[in-house]
């Protein structure tokens, strides 16, 4: 067991930063506005969720939405969520240890992934594509291998071992390297809802 503690929000919080600062393709987002969290899985394995978004605004940015359902209106209003005295706009949570599972290039694609879910407008909406599929395309594969032509171009221009080196390794293996491992955990923002 190592001596050191580990704190997995503020590695992933460095990460993502570097990222956003070094990729055209999410430099729409501002690191500041995101809450890194950390969300426990049942088990391990490679198999299901590694990690989760959830943004904080309806279609278009809005923070209220109203819908209908047989002859009732309801309006539906987004939580607010602030951290450093900053409102945030989208809540990333890291399922672990099924997240730390994977090798590490495929830990870069799913954090690609989650950062490229993020509207262009950085208005607190999804990214959002033509078609039945919004949220990830024609094709979830396609979106993937997108990611990771992406990930491959950043590891090939601007990979810093440093910033990435807390990703090699299962979360046992991390476990043996350092004393303590840490992260926030939050819970996941509910939508009100009430009938009109």
């Amino acid at each position: 067991m190592g001596g050191t503690v580990l704190n997995l929000t503020r590695e992933l919080e460095r990460l993502v930063g570097h990222v956003t600062g070094h990729v055209p393709e999410l430099a729409h987002i501002d690191p500041a506005q995101l809450l890194i969290c950390i969300s426990s899985t049942r088990g391990g394995g490679i198999r299901g969720t590694y990690a989760k978004i959830h943004p904080l605004r309806f279609p278009g940015g809005m923070k209220t939405a109203e819908r209908r359902r047989g002859r009732h209106t309801y309006l539906s209003t987004m939580p607010s969520v602030a951290h450093r005295g900053k409102e945030i706009l989208y809540v990333i949570y890291f399922l672990v240890p099924r997240f730390f599972d994977l090798p590490i290039r495929e830990k870069l694609i799913t954090v690609f992934h989650e950062l490229y879910h993020i509207s262009p407008a950085f208005d607190g909406d999804i990214r959002r594509f033509p078609g039945r599929n919004f949220a990830h395309g024609s094709s979830t594969r396609k979106f993937n291998a997108y990611m990771g032509k992406l990930v491959d171009a950043y590891l090939a221009g601007h990979n810093d071992p440093e910033l990435t080196s807390f990703l090699d390794g299962t979360l046992a293996e991390l476990r043996d390297r350092h004393r303590t491992i840490v992260g926030r955990r939050f819970r996941i923002p509910v939508i009100k809802t009430e009938r009109r």
